[in-house]
């Protein structure tokens, strides 16, 4: 043992060290700058935290920090505030700094609704340059500066994003959101894609995206082109996570439709419509002739010379005159909305096809349900007993699948029934719900007017001038074309209403014309800062330049009966003269078999909608219509409806599950949206030195 005299020595030699180690362990915890890792991350913070420590900081770290602010602020959707605190931002930055306030200023474009200003900024930034953790932004801000619409600088930022990824469930997005831009281009679009011999990652999608173009109207073939395509490309991202859209075809499965209900009105005003429909159903089921391809011209002179049967020898009332108006001129039936617009006057039959969605590709499908005379059929009439009551008795005998009811109020009661069985609906409800067995297929003025106002944009016509009646119909088809005008990209929608033909009469009479101006369609108005009054806000009026879209009226779509048509064109011709720039277009409901050639003159130029099989697509299928309903021009378009109810039904899991599928039918170019609303692509044609013509 060491004597106790030792242990005060050792004890004051030991001091210094341990004052040392204790001053240096305090400046080890002293607090440091954490700015620097904090930019490396993904700003988790909120936008206060960042705004004090920016305040309590100072130099390199204070700019950190009023950086993550700024990105906070933007994430936190505070657009303005992260304007002012970016403009407050130093000169003198550092390369790291340089770069993140580069990306900044792009996000902060992409919120400010400046798409343009965004993708010019990320122009000059190199992603190779940045950090990892910015790269990933960088291409998330080109992502959202492409704003959805399908190109190749979109399809390339998302393929740069995936590696990039790691959350399973963000690479699942990223895989879905490649997956739909290439969906939703057309074949066409797709053909003129060009792409470097190194960019194999892209290769592969573009191949996948031919799969489907070459498979998508049969299950079967695009199940075992998928599980080809992945074989192939095996690295593929999408091989490895196949796109949602798709990996649902591994479940897919067909509906059946060896025993089915066809729900129809056979007594009271409708009846003439269920059995219309009726009879174009069962053609089908037994074989009738698909639709073939385009409108052909000789096919659409000879339809114009037949007779049509009037509303009244039909003896069906206001149900059916806003069908019969509807019918096309000289080329077949009368306008798509054959149900719906004859049921204008009751509410029941009519009603809006939904949104339409675009098509994934520019040459349809031609349908071809195939004819099984065997299947078992059975008519319901849904006016002899209440829906439920039906619907109880249509399970109870086995039905695999419905079609039907007509009437709207009849859907209306099918949905509140929550019934098990799939259901093609032959109407839509006011208020649609996506339902997983039931798909809605209804003939509309609405569908009319978005068809139209695709065509009208395709042509590149900018200001557009509604001519509608002063009725319920007026203002459904003025909202209908208006958002869907305001879809495609276009500016305030112009409406002018017009009365009775005994009005029009006068007017012509008169020598005023028709001018080509009119009030704004109140769905196409932008959002205008109004002014509040009494709790009452009163948005403030468009100006000038909205209303006019920047220039004069440079289209007129009219929505008139073959008597008001013919009243309605001189009368603008008074105005705008012969050689106006105004092109002036036409739903089938001015359209009539049957005119006369002199009608046909006084039509020269006129553009208008019609359903395929009517306008020449199907040359036997329409004889065969109208034979049966006596050359009742809307009734045959109601059998045409009933032809391509028997393709949906037998096409239904498609329509419902795989997205993108579409059918070239006797209604139109049918394509499904995410509810399963079917929406119709329809033909135009035009009046030419007395005949009809394809109008493209």
């Amino acid at each position: 043992m060491l004597p106790s005299r030792f242990l005060p020595s050792k004890a004051t030699r030991c001091l210094p060290v341990v004052l040392a180690a204790l001053i240096f362990a305090g400046c080890g915890t002293q607090s440091t700058d954490q700015s620097a890792s904090h930019m490396q991350g993904a700003a988790q913070a909120d936008s206060g935290y960042y705004l004090q420590q920016m305040q309590q900081s100072s130099d390199d770290s204070k700019t950190n920090w009023q950086l993550l602010a700024i990105r906070a602020l933007l994430n936190e959707g505070k657009t303005q505030r992260a304007s002012e605190v970016f403009s407050q931002l130093p000169q003198d930055l550092n390369e790291n700094q340089r770069n993140e306030r580069a990306l900044l200023d792009a996000g902060l474009k992409v919120a400010q609704g400046d798409a343009p200003g965004a993708q010019a900024l990320l122009e000059k930034i190199d992603p190779g340059k940045l950090e990892q953790a910015q790269q990933e932004r960088y291409w998330r801000i080109a992502i959202a500066a492409a704003q959805g619409k399908p190109s190749l600088t979109l399809l390339r930022a998302l393929i740069a994003q995936e590696p990039l990824l790691t959350a399973p469930a963000e690479k699942q997005k990223n895989i879905d959101s490649t997956w739909q831009a290439l969906a939703s281009m057309s074949q066409d679009e797709a053909k003129t894609l060009v792409i470097n011999a190194d960019e194999v990652t892209l290769q592969g999608w573009l191949d996948l995206q031919r799969v489907w173009f070459d498979n998508r109207s049969d299950a079967s073939m695009l199940k075992a082109g998928l599980a080809d395509w992945q074989t192939r490309y095996p690295q593929n991202p999408g091989a490895k996570m196949l796109p949602t859209q798709l990996a649902n075809m591994q479940n897919f499965q067909a509906a059946s439709t060896n025993k089915i209900a066809l729900l129809l009105p056979l007594n009271g005003q409708a009846a003439v419509f269920g059995r219309a429909i009726q009879q174009g159903f069962e053609a089908a089921k037994n074989g009738a002739a698909a639709v073939s391809g385009p409108a052909v011209p000789t096919q659409e002179a000879q339809a114009a010379t037949q007779d049509v049967v009037s509303p009244a020898q039909a003896n069906v009332s206001d149900l059916t005159e806003a069908q019969q108006n509807a019918a096309p001129e000289a080329s077949p039936v009368q306008a798509p909305d054959s149900a719906a617009q004859s049921a204008e006057s009751t509410d029941d039959a009519s009603t809006a096809s939904g949104e339409q969605t675009t098509a994934a590709a520019s040459s349809p499908t031609v349908a071809n349900a195939p004819a099984n005379p065997g299947a078992e059929l059975k008519i319901y009439d849904t006016s002899a007993q209440p829906m439920d009551q039906l619907l109880n008795q249509v399970q109870q005998e086995g039905a695999s699948i419905i079609i039907g009811p007509l009437l709207k109020n009849n859907v209306e009661e099918l949905m509140r029934s929550q019934t098990p069985l799939n259901v093609l609906a032959l109407n839509q409800p006011e208020n649609v719900e996506n339902r997983a067995n039931i798909c809605y297929f209804a003939l509309s003025p609405e569908d009319e007017a978005r068809d139209a106002a695709r065509h009208i944009h395709a042509q590149g016509r900018q200001a557009p001038l509604l001519l509608v009646p002063r009725s319920a119909l007026g203002e459904r088809v003025s909202n209908a074309f208006a958002q869907e005008w305001q879809n495609l990209g276009g500016g305030i929608v112009l409406q002018q209403k017009f009365g009775s033909t005994a009005e029009l009469r006068m007017g012509l009479n008169s020598g005023s014309g028709i001018a080509m101006t009119g009030s704004p369609v109140t769905a196409s108005l932008p959002q205008q800062q109004g002014v509040t009054i009494g709790g009452l806000n009163i948005p403030a009026p468009p100006t000038d330049a909205q209303i006019s879209g920047g220039g004069k009226v440079d289209a007129a779509y009219i929505v008139a009966t073959p008597d008001e048509i013919a009243l309605l064109k001189p009368m603008i011709t008074l105005r705008t003269g012969s050689q106006s720039n105004v092109m002036l277009y036409a739903s089938s409901r001015s359209a009539q078999g049957g005119a006369g050639p002199d009608f046909r003159l006084e039509m020269e130029g006129l553009q208008f909608n019609e359903i395929p099989m009517l306008a020449g697509a199907n040359p036997s299928l329409m004889q065969q219509a109208l034979r049966s309903v006596n050359n009742d021009y809307s009734l045959a378009r109601l059998y045409a409806m009933g032809a391509d109810a028997w393709t949906l039904a037998n096409n239904f899991s498609q329509m419902r599950q795989v997205p993108g599928f579409e059918l070239y039918g006797n209604t139109g170019d049918l394509t499904a949206n995410q509810d399963c609303v079917i929406n119709r692509k329809l033909s135009w044609l035009k009046y030419q030195q007395g005949q009809i013509v394809p109008a493209n």
